[in-house]
């Protein structure tokens, strides 16, 4: 579409950057907020803490090991929800249209505005004086331009560019530079000897259509080319809600499984109740200690949200399922969901 001018809001390091403003003391120290389970990963790294090599997503103990000296944090997503519902505030007040992307990124859509670049300036300042956190910003014709500008120069980034200006910065970028392009599509394109992004963009049409089909093939050669057509929407329809665990060691014992199934159920039902949401799709999630994965649904005649009605359900989805090898992970998924017409159904506390 010619004419639109998409910005992209990418909060630097957002909940180091959280943790900080209560601690201030740990300013300028490698700092990483993580879980402290042999299982867990790490959310988020202060750039102090990534300089040793640590990032996001990466187990914790390897964390450890390459910072042995940084502050390991627990996290405490409630104040991360909070701080983000300041900064969005701020974010909203922008423009018409804004589309939030979790709690720490949004894309705003800014055309027709007189001057956009010196708006999204006056949000930086604002956003650093409101809530004593910094972002940064991308500018471009698309939401793929916007996305790929504000990770350019991090932190506290202003990048504009138009998207051929983008194909000449980032063609010898690798193709994982680009969101939808994961480890194993860049490996398939690293064994037809596609490297960078730039040559994505001159590759064989044939070729890539043979490797990955006709859709898929094509989509990769358009993103490389950074074009991109997706609305900014304000609207973000969730269908389903759901709480899940890794556990520190493997499971074998079904008692304590049904136990942390009753304890997520708990959550999930509670978050259902608060939003007003009921769905009629309960399903669990397994994950075996090699790694496979399964999933048991059952939908319902009619939306549930309270507790003593998903649970039973996922609890009987549990048993049927009978896991033969020790148990890595459990969830649960209330799916299908729409906005309950009474939030009178009851919570019983079922004593597993």
């Amino acid at each position: 579409m010619a004419g639109r001018v998409i910005a992209h809001i990418d909060m630097d390091a957002f909940y180091v950057s959280v943790e900080l403003r209560r601690r201030p003391e740990l300013r300028g120290r490698p700092v990483i907020v993580a879980g402290s389970g042999p299982r867990s990963v790490v959310t988020t790294a202060s750039y102090e803490a990534r300089r040793f090599g640590v990032g996001s997503a990466m187990p914790a103990a390897r964390a450890r090991r390459l910072c042995p000296d940084g502050v390991y944090l627990t996290p405490d997503f409630e104040y991360y929800r909070q701080a983000s519902a300041e900064v969005m505030s701020l974010v909203r007040g922008c423009a018409e249209s804004v589309e939030v992307i979790g709690l720490d990124e949004a894309y705003l859509d800014l055309t027709g505005m007189p001057a956009p670049r010196a708006e999204m300036r006056r949000l930086a300042i604002a956003i650093q004086r409101e809530t004593a956190l910094h972002c940064s910003i991308g500018i471009g014709p698309n939401k793929l331009v916007a996305k790929v500008a504000s990770e350019a120069e991090k932190p506290r980034g202003f990048v504009v560019l138009t998207r051929q200006q983008a194909r000449e910065r980032f063609a010898d970028e690798p193709c994982g530079l680009i969101p939808g392009i994961g480890p194993k599509t860049g490996q398939r394109l690293r064994e037809l000897g596609i490297e960078t992004l730039g040559a994505l963009s001159t590759a064989p049409q044939g070729l890539l259509e043979q490797r990955f089909g006709p859709r898929h093939g094509a989509d990769l050669r358009r993103r490389s080319m950074f074009e991109d057509d997706s609305p900014v929407t304000s609207l973000r329809k969730v269908v389903s809600e759901s709480r899940e665990t890794t556990f520190d060691h493997d499971v074998t014992d079904g008692a304590v499984l049904e136990s942390v199934l009753g304890r997520l159920a708990t959550g999930l039902c509670e978050a259902l109740v608060r939003q007003r949401r009921c769905g009629r799709t309960v399903s669990i999630k397994v994950r075996l200690d090699d790694f496979s994965t399964h999933t048991r649904s059952r939908t319902l005649p009619e939306p549930v949200a309270a507790l003593d009605r998903v649970l039973p359900v996922a609890l009987d989805l549990l048993r049927r399922f009978d896991a033969r090898r020790p148990v890595r992970l459990l969830g649960v998924r209330v799916a299908g969901l729409q906005e309950a017409v009474s939030t009178a159904e009851p919570q019983l506390a079922l004593a597993l």
